[in-house]
């Protein structure tokens, strides 16, 4: 049978795998439930743009397993093809041809039969787009005009209301975008869609109602102690993540005195990981310069209280939509846009290549320190 995602993940888990996704968990989610990583989570999801696909199942009047396996049995034991039917239960045509296509009495396996019956019962046929090249030109064209899906099904079923042959449902549209190996509409075409979500999203992945958005024990920035604001006392941090393709991201964190930068490798954007990987890298420092962090208002620190345990960083948080307060951050985030273009993977960048750029970003010399180095600066603020 047809394997889908990176080699290693079995039926189960893949069929695990697209279960939660359709309930709505996050990749994150799924990928500590099933024990991978996020990458490989995403992998799998993207082969088919998110759709979740139905689950195979095996009509009755074709043979089982169990059954070619009896095949076999009866083969080795040299039993008549009608002996072995009989028992059975099923036509000795309908055995003989299992036999015959399947290498013969004296190479017929039941595992290899079974998988080859499933490969050949997919039959693919080409999707709605790919038979009416007319219809799929016609919303090519509108997708690069920035139409969405549903815009685009609307007008098609207004303007063509007498012609069915030229109106389709966004769903599929979305699923002839989403699934490449359709081969019918270009993936350019995704960068026309407001969100630039790189697959499907489940219905159910929704925040409405679940007060996902209220981050527990909350301490504003505007609580912030005056020192931090003077820049005089090293120690204080702002933080944030930085994006790549795909689900995959990096933690930057930069001192606001020397403009020190620390990179943290993340597995994935939850409170969990989040948490656990800015603690360890953080706790690599002095205490002395693990007085205060400053976050965006994103959940993926929504577990605050743990990394003020671990690492005794009293963690603020900025107010919403306000980047500004983490004005520091901001830039070096910008900086770092020079090692790690916008829609550049981040899955494969390891511990050793964030440390690698932070050097080359702490031995550069800074026009906001008169040009000394942030790696300077820090050491002298700390003697």
């Amino acid at each position: 049978m047809a394997k889908m995602g990176r080699p290693g993940m079995s039926d189960e888990h893949k069929r695990e795998v697209w279960d939660r996704w359709a309930k709505g968990q996050s990749i994150s989610e799924i990928g500590r439930a099933v024990g991978r990583p996020p990458g490989s989570i995403f992998t799998l999801l993207r082969d088919r743009g998110g759709f979740v696909p139905p689950e195979r199942t095996r009509r009755p009047e074709f043979l089982s397993l169990a059954e070619r396996e009896e095949v076999s049995r009866g083969l080795a034991a040299g039993e008549p093809i009608r002996v072995i039917a009989r028992r059975l239960g099923r036509a000795p045509s309908t055995v003989c041809r299992e036999i015959k296509r399947n290498n013969g009495p004296t190479r017929y396996r039941a595992v290899d039969a079974d998988d080859r019956a499933w490969r050949r019962a997919r039959r693919p046929k080409k999707c709605l787009l790919a038979q009416r090249p007319s219809l799929a030109q016609l919303v090519a064209d509108k997708m690069a005009e920035d139409w969405s899906p549903q815009q685009i099904s609307g007008y098609l079923a207004t303007v063509f209301a007498h012609d069915p042959a030229m109106q389709v449902s966004h769903e599929t549209i979305y699923k002839t975008l989403f699934v490449q190996s359709r081969g019918v509409l270009a993936k350019e075409l995704q960068g026309h869609l407001r969100t630039h979500r790189p697959i499907r999203r489940s219905i159910h992945s929704t925040t409405k109602g679940l007060q996902r958005s209220t981050i527990k024990d909350l301490v504003s920035i505007s609580e912030r102690p005056h020192e931090v604001e003077g820049r005089d006392v090293p120690g204080h941090w702002e933080g944030d993540l930085l994006l790549g393709r795909g689900v995959t991201q990096i933690a930057t964190v930069v001192e606001r005195s020397s403009r020190f930068t620390v990179l943290v490798q993340l597995e994935g954007r939850d409170m969990a990981s989040v948490a656990s990987s800015l603690s360890k890298k953080m706790n690599e420092l002095p205490p002395e310069l693990r007085r205060s962090l400053t976050w965006d208002r994103g959940m993926e620190l929504a577990s605050h209280r743990d990394v003020t345990t671990r690492t005794g960083l009293q963690v603020f948080f900025a107010d919403p939509r306000s980047p500004w307060q983490r004005g520091t951050n901001e830039n070096t985030n910008g900086l770092l846009r020079q090692y790690f273009p916008k829609r550049t993977s981040l899955a494969d960048i390891t511990q050793a290549d964030l440390d690698l750029v932070a050097l080359k970003l702490n031995t550069r010399p800074r026009k906001t320190l008169a040009y000394a180095t942030p790696a300077a600066t820090l050491d002298m603020l700390l003697r």
